[in-house]
């Protein structure tokens, strides 16, 4: 206990240090090119940078290739703090992500984005909750043993990864197809990144996740004479309320580990190339994202969609010039299966509450979030992962921030969960 309070005092210390680090990290964008954007390149070096002269054991950087990126890769890297007997020490990955979504409507931020402000106790930008906070505790976790001389009882593996925001096909999944000796069955993971203001909601269990586009083609004409075309909008708008209705009413079953306890299905973007209000749009889009109960199978989700399409079409059916139109397309953009949950007596789970217990005096309790986490990824590898933070949960909003008391005392759960 001497140590870690020694240890504690030191991230206290060091305060100032990491609201620092967060500013200069979140004045670099490191947003998807799927957003056409560069990536996560320059914030990638500017960590290098900032790291390069700590007393890692092991700095490693692997570069998914990617040619939308800057410079033609997507960015991950490890650090590695070893533990008392070296590397034969058990291991512990704390895996953050590097990149952050865009800034959405600028007129409703009440200052740059990407220009951070220190104000009331937080820190304001875009990432700067979401993962800058716990990036930035998961470093002084470690800083402030490295600053005393101490070596933990575990390995510290520090994961930064691109590719978090839009599905991880260049970031951890990335990295567990084309490194998988990186991954050992005995390591336990912390994956800071989801939680509650009160830091006593530990996830162990995910939804599976589908994202689907679905894609009308009618036949575009001027908006006063519909019957010469096909509204490609008002058939794209009955079968998303009837599909809606439909996913809602059919996979309707609660599981109370989950917050929420039910399925989600959300219509979340739409596309039509009308640019004028006298048009009827021959083309139109819209994406669903679904948060699905473990019980349900996706591809029967998928089959219902296709059939429920197959109606709509003979509702709107019309020729021209030998075509039949409407047609609809489905394309997934994300699918992840949940994988079976972490037990909820695993050592990490057991260890994390422990390291609760003793620094806040709280008791945590475990559940399940709607997905969307590397801690799936290692589930489904059979390694033990829980997703735990302290968090405001303005993530993805305006005028996003990270309340630097949470980060502080994140950083100081992190440093004991090593030494348990």
């Amino acid at each position: 206990m001497a140590e870690l309070e020694k240890i504690l005092d030191e991230v206290e210390n060091l305060r100032d240090e990491m609201v620092e680090t967060l500013v200069e990290l979140i004045k670099i964008p490191a947003i998807s090119p799927d957003y056409s954007y560069e990536g996560e390149y320059d914030k990638a070096q500017k960590l290098l940078e900032i790291i390069k002269d700590w007393p890692f054991d092991k700095v490693e950087v692997y570069n998914a290739p990617d040619e939308r990126a800057k410079n033609g890769v997507r960015p991950s890297i490890l650090a590695y703090y070893y533990g008392e007997k070296g590397e034969e020490s058990p291991r512990l990955w704390i895996l953050t992500h590097i990149d952050v979504v865009p800034p959405g409507d600028l007129s409703r931020w009440e200052s740059d984005p990407f220009e951070p402000v220190v104000k009331d106790g937080k820190v304001y930008g875009r990432g700067s909750e979401d993962n800058g906070q716990s990036l930035v505790a998961s470093l002084y976790a470690v800083k402030a043993m490295m600053n005393l001389g101490i070596r933990p009882n575990r390995t510290v593996i520090l994961a930064f990864v691109s590719d978090e925001e839009t599905g991880s096909k260049y970031g951890v999944e990335w990295l567990m197809k084309n490194h998988p000796e990186l991954f050992k069955k005995d390591d336990l993971v912390l994956v800071p990144d989801g939680g509650n203001e009160e830091g006593t909601f530990i996830e162990v269990a995910e939804k599976s996740i589908l994202w689907f586009r679905v894609k009308v083609k009618g036949r575009q004409v001027h908006a006063s004479m519909p019957d010469k075309g096909l509204n490609a909008h008002r058939v794209a708008l009955d079968l998303a309320y009837h599909l809606d209705s439909l996913l809602h009413e059919k996979y309707s079953g609660r599981d109370e580990l989950f917050d929420p306890p039910e399925s989600t299905f959300e219509p979340t973007m739409v596309k039509n190339p009308a640019d004028s209000p006298n048009i009827a749009p021959g083309e139109h889009e819209v994406v669903f994202d679904c948060r699905i109960l473990p019980r349900y199978d996706i591809d029967e989700i998928l089959k219902d969609a296709e059939r429920l399409a197959e109606e709509i079409k003979e509702k709107y059916r019309k020729e021209f010039d030998g075509t039949a139109l409407p047609e609809i397309e489905f394309e997934v953009l994300q699918r992840m299966d949940a994988p079976e949950p972490t037990d909820p007596n695993s050592e990490i789970v057991v260890l994390l509450k422990e390291a609760l217990r003793k620094l806040r005096g709280k008791e945590a309790k475990v559940g399940g979030i709607g997905g969307g986490t590397f801690a799936a990824y290692f589930r489904k590898l059979g390694i033990p992962a829980v997703v735990w933070a302290t968090l405001d949960e303005t993530a993805h909003q305006p005028n996003e921030y990270a309340k630097i008391d949470n980060m502080v005392e994140d950083a100081k759960v992190m440093a004991a969960l090593t030494l348990l």
